[in-house]
């Protein structure tokens, strides 16, 4: 430790020191202790920054090979196409479909059954009776007293009696409709009413507007009913539209249901360019900044781990009928360790062998489970993960050196306090010199009559 000058002058100048410059020069030694621990802790919180964006890009690299490896995901996708869309129209393929060609002749569209009232001249009539609707097989009725035509569709609508009721008016009147809420024969409407109009006596029926009736089909060569227009279950996993009755029953519409080639490829692009983060990642700690000092994690242990695990990680995994490994999709490795792929090989890929690159990527020890084995072992948010234990190591060392840093300050700052109360009450002293001799220069000179100052 070294020394610590103070500048007086003369003793019996009575300028005394500067306290605080003082205190500050003594305490600087015990600041400098800090100065090793918080250079280490700069460079663990530099370490931090550096890990986790590599957890953050190996994270989104096992979301884009969760994509692929997924049961559910873009391998179970489908798309579909109809031959006449007048006639058929696809609305969606589910994870269950199979891909391949169905053919659909549409005899009959589905008809939703419904009844209509006579007009009332004066929608404001009041209307007494009853009205008792059924609907497959169920009745439910109504007490109508004194109520207008709105007034009684609010009731049935209330009432949840199956059918949707409204009021439709034109120039020559109001009507009272019911359009049943089921689709097909079993939505048939069957409808007893005894109503009076009371401001003209006059009975009140109902008339059918449309019969309930199922849509008649034919898919795959076999016959078959649809109560309503849109159709599920028919072809496993597909839901379609009919719009219209074929033109002509001896050309019927071909659909066709083919896998989602384009979300795959998609799937395939997005994994290489998420895997080339990483890459990078790890390239970039390799070397040093542009002041040419080593990156935070230069020489690291995570970091060679890193990069060894995802090299094997892209061998691993056993093979699937005729596909082995990446590169029969078009997906290779270049001399600065990033992937690379070929849209033309992987579309031929999948077009020939798309079963083999499923099970490739989502069977029990296929590559893809493998490799999402490799991806759990670096994660950042895995207990076992490299990246998260490595974090946490550094957690811990960062948390000893704030300690140490706080007990430090704490240390200095008594110091600081005990040292100024010393060198104040010095300083007093010092200061009070000149007074003093001055006040025992008199003493002699009343005593001895020698007059120092002269």
């Amino acid at each position: 430790m070294g020394t610590v000058g103070i500048n007086f002058g003369p003793i019996n100048s009575g300028q005394g020191f500067d306290v605080a410059s003082t205190v500050s020069q003594i305490l600087a030694a015990e600041q400098a202790v800090e100065d090793p621990w918080k250079t280490q802790l700069s460079n663990l919180q530099a370490q931090d920054t550096a890990l986790s964006k590599m957890g953050t890009d190996l994270a989104s690299l096992s979301t884009a090979m969760q994509a692929l490896t997924d049961f559910s995901g873009v391998f179970a996708s489908k798309q579909g196409a109809s031959s006449d869309t007048n006639v058929v129209e696809l609305t969606s393929a589910s994870n269950v479909a199979v891909a391949g060609s169905h053919t659909i002749v549409v005899n009959s569209l589905a008809q939703t059954s419904s009844q209509y009232s006579d007009k009332i001249s004066n929608a404001a009539d009041t209307l007494t009776g009853s009205l008792t609707i059924t609907i497959g097989g169920q009745s439910q009725s109504l007490t109508v007293n004194g109520l207008t035509l709105s007034q009684l569709a609010a009731s049935i609508n209330g009432a949840s009696m199956g059918v949707a009721a409204s009021v439709v008016t034109d120039t020559t009147g109001s009507r009272l409709s019911l359009v049943s809420k089921t689709s097909g024969a079993t939505g048939e409407i069957t409808l007893s009413a005894s109503l009076t109009d009371d401001a003209s006596s006059t009975a009140i029926g109902f008339q059918q507007g449309m019969q309930g009736k199922d849509a008649s089909l034919n898919v795959d060569g076999l016959d078959t009913t649809s109560a309503s227009n849109t159709v599920t279950g028919l072809i496993p996993g597909v839901t379609f539209q009919i719009l219209s009755v074929s033109s002509n029953p001896n050309v019927p519409v071909q659909v066709q249901i083919t896998n989602d080639n384009s979300s795959i490829e998609q799937a395939f692009s997005n994994f290489v360019t998420a895997y080339n983060a990483v890459a990078d990642d790890v390239k970039t700690q390799e070397g040093k900044d542009s002041s040419g000092n080593p990156e935070p994690l230069f020489g690291d242990p995570t970091v060679a781990l890193i990069q060894s695990q995802l090299s094997q990680g892209l061998l691993a995994g056993a093979a699937s009928g005729s596909i082995k490994s990446l590169m029969q999709l078009g997906i290779t490795v270049d001399q600065a360790g990033h992937l690379t792929i070929d849209g033309g090989t992987l579309d031929n890929a999948l077009n020939a062998s798309f079963g083999d690159i499923q099970g490739f990527l989502q069977d029990a020890d296929s590559f893809g489970q493998k490799f999402n084995t490799v991806l759990n072992g670096l994660s950042s948010t895995a207990t076992n993960g490299a990246v998260y234990l490595a974090l946490k190591q550094n957690s811990a060392q960062e948390s000893t050196l704030n300690q140490n840093i706080s007990n430090q300050e704490q240390r200095i700052a008594d110091d600081k306090s005990r040292l100024t109360d010393q060198l104040n009450t010095a300083n007093q002293i010092l200061q009070s010199l000149p007074d003093q001799l001055d006040q025992i220069n008199q003493l002699y000179s009343a005593i001895t009559g020698y007059n120092t100052g002269q």
